[in-house]
């Protein structure tokens, strides 16, 4: 059997030696990834992913149904696809500001593959259309690194309600990019099946021929997920989830959308929920308010408490505890100021 086994591991090394991308391979999906490429000639870049850990994590987070999940689903793959490529600093936040019952989404990605997000009502009875439960309303997308003076902020309408598209339409007005934009979960019950989506973009002097093979290869992808859908029954129409249930990667899709064309690996990251809450941003907060309610608050309550909107963590403090944080605090944002008045006029500067 040790013979048998050693055999077996020589052979898988073997195998990953001559098979250049095998780094990039995540049999039957099983941990989340997002991979990118772009073509030979440099004219297109196609990133997919799956986030199917990360929805069913999410759903156990916020005690999320069915409708909220695919919701916050979609919107996170969108913002996923969106900041590959960028900064690990820099995030992209998707606002979906509507009147439908789902009560708005906030999704955050991260350069660095982080996600976050919430729901404004995480249990929704499945009696309703997605549409129909995020409602009228504006797409809002916040573009932001830490070194920049001011955030990116663009807006449109929701036109569809199914957010892939919304937010497409966002990319090719807001922004001018001509691209393809595909997100969606399967969510049964309490468990999240599938989740993940493509990001298909032209790059500035792409050749026409080349944009013409990947319509025909996503063409090939439609009727692959197309017939997917036909041997299972919990597939949809729905890009590209009926693949993913199939075990289809996201290598294997740009592969496909890229078939012809040299595909040319970029970056493979594995993505993960990260919020950045602590007791520091609530202790801020409080000191953002005037002195007299903060104490006001205080003396009515025996304890303070506040929920994280994106973890759903709790943080509990008793009043002194809030006083003596808050002292220190201010002790040590004066200790700041004064070191930076001290180096502004520091006369060896």
């Amino acid at each position: 059997n040790n013979n048998n086994n050693n055999n077996n591991n020589n052979n898988s090394s073997t195998d990953d030696e001559t098979d250049p991308l095998a780094v990039y391979r995540n049999k039957s999906n099983r941990r989340d990834q997002v991979f990118s490429a772009i073509s030979g000639d440099g004219g297109i870049k196609v990133t997919a992913c799956t986030v199917r850990n990360a929805v069913n994590d999410l759903m156990i987070q916020h005690t999320m149904t069915e409708l909220p999940t695919d919701a916050l689903g979609r919107t996170l793959i969108c913002g996923l696809l969106m900041a590959n490529g960028i900064q690990d600093e820099q995030v992209v936040q998707i606002t979906m500001n509507a009147d439908g019952p789902l009560r708005g989404i906030v999704g955050i990605a991260s350069g660095k593959g982080e996600l976050r997000g919430y729901v404004g009502t995480p249990q929704l009875a499945n009696d309703i259309s997605l549409k129909d439960a995020v409602g009228q309303g504006m797409v809002q997308i916040v573009k932001n690194h830490p070194d920049w003076p001011r955030p990116y902020n663009g807006i449109t309408s929701i036109r569809h309600g199914d957010i892939d598209r919304d937010i497409g339409i966002y990319l090719a007005e807001s922004e001018q990019r001509s691209c393809a934009l595909a997100a969606a979960t399967v969510v049964t019950g309490v468990l999240c099946k599938a989740a993940g989506g493509y990001l298909i973009e032209q790059l500035p002097d792409v050749d026409p021929d080349v944009v013409a093979r990947v319509e025909q290869n996503l063409a090939k992808l439609v009727e692959m997920n197309n017939a997917a859908a036909a041997e299972t029954s919990e597939g949809t129409a729905t890009l590209p989830t009926n693949l993913l249930l199939q075990g289809v990667t996201p290598l294997e899709i740009v592969q496909v959308v890229l078939e012809g064309l040299e595909m040319k690996p970029l970056q493979q990251l594995d993505p993960v929920l990260q919020c950045e809450c602590n007791e520091g941003r609530l202790l801020r907060a409080l000191c953002m308010l005037p002195p007299d309610e903060v104490e006001e608050l205080l003396v009515k309550e025996e304890e303070l408490s506040a929920r994280c909107h994106f973890c759903g963590r709790t943080y509990r403090m008793s009043p002194d505890e809030v006083r003596g944080k808050m002292d220190e605090l201010n002790a040590n944002q004066k200790d700041d100021d004064e070191e930076d008045n001290t180096t502004a006029t520091d006369p060896k500067e």
